[in-house]
């Protein structure tokens, strides 16, 4: 009896994982920003990073003018963060996000379509950016 009552509550856990899953990898569009440069010549961009999402997912800016990315965490219990690796643009950082909000500062230096993700996963499922938590930085002449 144990045995089946343990088997029934982890295939319960594992269809709702799946369910879960299903319905965020569905949920994945493309929400493009191109910032404003502000007074200090900067562009800024609020970032809110969630259930396996950022948005907005896909940021155009201009290249050598400072860019700032500002992320903060969706309300939830699930940890994230947020990582973009291109050094041959100037772009190199990687964070945890929260609900108090973190910055990325950097100076694009090479034009091109570079990405940021979450690197969070757990045990043997999908990585959140296989989930759909991944984005671009498009940099423009």
């Amino acid at each position: 009896m144990k045995n089946t009552m343990k088997y029934f509550i982890l295939a319960l856990i594992f269809t709702l994982v799946s369910t879960v899953s299903a319905i965020s990898a569905g949920d994945s569009q493309i929400k493009k920003v191109t910032p404003e440069i502000n007074d200090n010549g900067v562009q800024k961009v609020k970032i809110i990073g969630g259930s396996h999402f950022f948005d907005p997912n896909y940021i155009i800016v201009k290249k050598d003018v400072p860019v700032e990315l500002v992320f903060i965490k969706d309300p939830g219990m699930v940890p994230h963060d947020v990582a973009m690796d291109s050094p041959e643009a100037g772009i190199e950082f990687k964070f945890d996000i929260s609900d108090t909000p973190m910055s990325a500062t950097f100076t694009p230096t090479k034009a091109g379509k570079y990405p940021f993700y979450c690197t969070k996963k757990l045990l043997f499922f999908e990585s959140h950016k296989d989930k759909g938590m991944k984005g671009t930085l498009e940099v423009r002449e």
